[in-house]
């Protein structure tokens, strides 16, 4: 059974950080290629970072550039974002999403919700 299990959102005052976590199973995680999306009320889903299967390669938002990191940790099957300096445009529900590199799959987590306010 395929699962993406997001954790880690929550409340936090502008400028402080949290890191949002997403593990895998069910699938060959080593072999996806991962992104995380955000979705703010009334705003379409955006895509905030991505890293190649390896780790090697990263993208990022112009919007979170400088500030959010995206890792992963193969052997633990979870792939991390570490978000600095939030704003309160940062508030959104954060979404993992897995692709397959060579089957082409399309996984995604269920949310967690981040809310930058003071």
């Amino acid at each position: 059974q395929v699962q993406l299990v997001e954790s880690g959102g929550g409340l936090v005052q502008p400028g402080g950080s949290l890191r949002l976590s997403c593990a895998a199973s069910g699938f060959a995680f080593s072999r996806s290629t991962m992104k995380w999306y955000r979705q703010a009320p009334g705003k379409e889903r955006e895509l905030v970072a991505i890293i190649s299967s390896t780790g090697g390669s990263t993208n990022y938002a112009e919007s979170v550039k400088g500030r959010f990191t995206i890792s992963r940790d193969n052997p633990q099957n979870t792939v991390y974002l570490q978000m600095n300096s939030l704003k309160p445009e940062d508030t959104a529900v954060y979404y993992c999403n897995a692709i397959g590199v060579i089957s082409g799959y399309n996984y995604w987590g269920q949310g967690t919700q981040v809310t930058v306010s003071s």
